[in-house]
């Protein structure tokens, strides 16, 4: 089958990707003290990182993980070392009922959030199902952001001024032939773990369109980001051979996730990025996605199924 995109693609957008994966992220050194951040996934990797540069400039924090002891050991790590208020909302995003709670929980909160950071994700080199009956990359990576996201509008329009971060990736470059939202449970395309990831991402990236129009005049702005290839546990799931692969040859040329965790910081705190919304950047600076995380005849097709999946009427 003839890729549809391929005669969209400009060489000078995948040069600048090149160039710009090699770069360091701009830095905001702005207190951002009595703000409150929610951030999913921070027990390790880019999430944690985030979390302690967020905490070190002063921010309250609210971490959405699923595991309660690396929770509470985090809590105390941060209450040790500085002197914001730090809670945590325990949720397991392969679970829909738990995604819900968790929008709901925020949704529930009388604090204002100014920054809310979708960090949490799965990467899987096999085939895996949720107890719901979704793929579970494309579940965790993606629905679980949307369901939150969309749940919060209301909220977020109301308090004024608030920012949404996508933790994205260049991976989404490899879903090659687009996003194919007849065929999410993969019984049609061959599966493999690059081919799924980018799926969930072209999908984060194609939700900016709707979202960033939803919210528009409500001074709350929504954008992703590529973190830049650094050290992450995200890929420890998988079996001996991938993990041996990971350790040996990805490992030892992996940047620190602290300049991920900086792109985060200044995305979410500068003023210089205030009134930009809906755009994708690599680390800090705009980029240009692929051609097929454009494709706007998607849209409103990829909202529709996001809200029957996640049981949304």
């Amino acid at each position: 089958m003839k890729n549809p995109y391929w005669k969209e693609y400009q060489w000078s957008n995948i040069s600048a990707m090149l160039k710009n994966n090699k770069a360091v992220p701009k830095q905001e050194s702005k207190d951002f003290r009595g703000n409150l951040v929610v951030i999913t996934g921070a027990t390790s990797g880019i999430g944690y990182e985030t979390a302690r540069l967020y905490a070190s400039h002063g921010a309250d924090l609210l971490l959405i993980n699923r595991n309660k002891e690396k929770s509470e050991k985090l809590k105390a790590e941060l209450e040790r070392e500085f002197k914001g208020v730090y809670t945590y909302f325990i949720a397991d995003f392969s679970k829909l009922n738990d995604i819900h709670a968790a929008a709901d929980f925020l949704v529930s909160l009388d604090q204002k959030i100014s920054v809310l950071i979708h960090n949490a994700g799965v990467y899987n080199t096999h085939k895996r199902f949720t107890g719901d009956g979704i793929e579970e990359v494309f579940q965790v990576n993606y629905l679980a952001p949307f369901i939150i996201t969309y749940k919060l509008q209301a909220k977020l329009k109301v308090q004024g001024e608030a920012r949404i971060l996508y933790v994205n990736s260049e991976g989404h470059r490899f879903a090659l032939s687009g996003l194919k939202l007849d065929d999410l449970a993969w019984k049609k395309q061959h599966y493999t773990g690059l081919k799924s990831y980018g799926s969930a991402k072209t999908a984060q990236l194609l939700s900016l369109f709707p979202f960033s129009r939803n919210l528009k005049g409500g001074n709350v702005t929504i954008n992703a980001m590529h973190p830049g290839d650094v050290l992450t546990n995200m890929w420890e799931n998988n079996g001996r051979l991938y993990k041996f692969f990971k350790h040996r040859v990805i490992n030892p040329s992996s940047r620190s996730p602290l300049l991920s965790a900086q792109a985060l910081y200044y995305l979410g705190v500068s003023d210089e990025v205030l009134e930009i919304t809906g755009k994708f950047f690599n680390f800090t600076t705009l980029e240009i996605p692929a051609p097929h995380a454009l494709d706007v005849s998607l849209v409103e097709k990829l909202w529709q199924k996001s809200l029957q999946l996640a049981g949304i009427k």
